[in-house]
């Protein structure tokens, strides 16, 4: 019997992500499934319900749900707590502990860029689940890190577990000077809507570097311009293997790893 897991969310679409969990299941020699389940707010009880009976054992979740599943966990990891939002579930013995790999995903990306965020001014442009672990990851590397967002009396209340976050908007950030890195945790840019950029051209002579979550475009009116940058695929990538990992209790191997990056850039970007 296959080991069943899944991706839920409102709105999938096309995602990329069963196809990577497919080749983690290869390099663990696991007979699992991995399937997309698009589900309304009123129906993630159904999905809770599969999890406690060991129908799925286990999820991951993106929008809008990152906040929301944090009610029906019974256990929640310690760096998910801090991050206030849970990206992978596993079920032990129809017990549910939540654990954020985004986290992990967006660490990968400042390694391989071999970014200097210590002590360094860095943005993160946008207020959802994703932001969060964002933050979290430049917080715990020493950054001194500001949330630019429209609505940031909303965001002083929302992100008031984050120490020394900044909270700006688009308008504060033009005067402020020595920046450092940006993110974009925002859509604009995600395709069909290729031409939406958060900063123009000429402002990102200002930063180091610039990471776009998005992965499609391969690179998107955002990142265009920027000495250094990189798009979200790593990301996606390195939070996949991480909830595997947790899933299965095993590690994957740092070659096993670029090895399977390799594999999915080679096949979405077909270079």
């Amino acid at each position: 019997m296959k080991n069943k897991y899944a991706l839920i969310g409102e709105k999938l679409g096309h995602s990329y992500s069963p196809t990577i969990h497919n080749m983690i299941f290869e390099k663990f020699e696991i007979d699992g499934e991995y399937s997309l389940l698009e589900v309304a707010r009123n129906n993630l009880t159904e999905v809770v319900k599969k999890l406690r009976e060991e129908e799925l054992l286990g999820i991951n979740i993106t929008i809008p749900y990152k906040t929301y599943i944090l009610e029906y966990l019974d256990e929640i990891s310690e760096k998910a707590k801090k991050i206030g939002a849970v990206n992978t579930v596993i079920s032990k013995d129809g017990k549910l502990i939540g654990y954020n790999t985004d986290y992990y995903g967006f660490k990968m990306i400042i390694s391989k860029l071999k970014l200097e965020v210590k002590n360094k001014k860095n943005f993160i442009c946008g207020s959802g689940g994703s932001a969060r672990a964002v933050i979290k990851c430049l917080e715990d590397l020493g950054g001194e890190n500001y949330l630019v967002t429209r609505d940031t009396k909303k965001a002083k209340i929302n992100f008031q577990n984050f120490q020394n976050l900044n909270i700006i908007s688009y308008n504060e950030l033009q005067s402020i000077s020595e920046k450092n890195l940006i993110v974009n945790c925002t859509p604009c840019g995600m395709y069909p809507n290729i031409e939406c950029s958060i900063l123009k051209k000429e402002e990102k002579k200002e930063y180091c570097a610039g990471i776009d979550l998005i992965y499609n475009p391969q690179k998107t009116r955002f990142l265009d311009g920027f000495e250094v940058g990189e798009n979200g695929l790593l990301m996606l990538v390195g939070q996949a293997i991480k909830a595997e990992e947790i899933w299965q209790k095993r590690e994957l191997s740092e070659d096993d790893t670029l090895e399977i990056y390799k594999k999915i850039k080679e096949l979405i970007y077909k270079n």
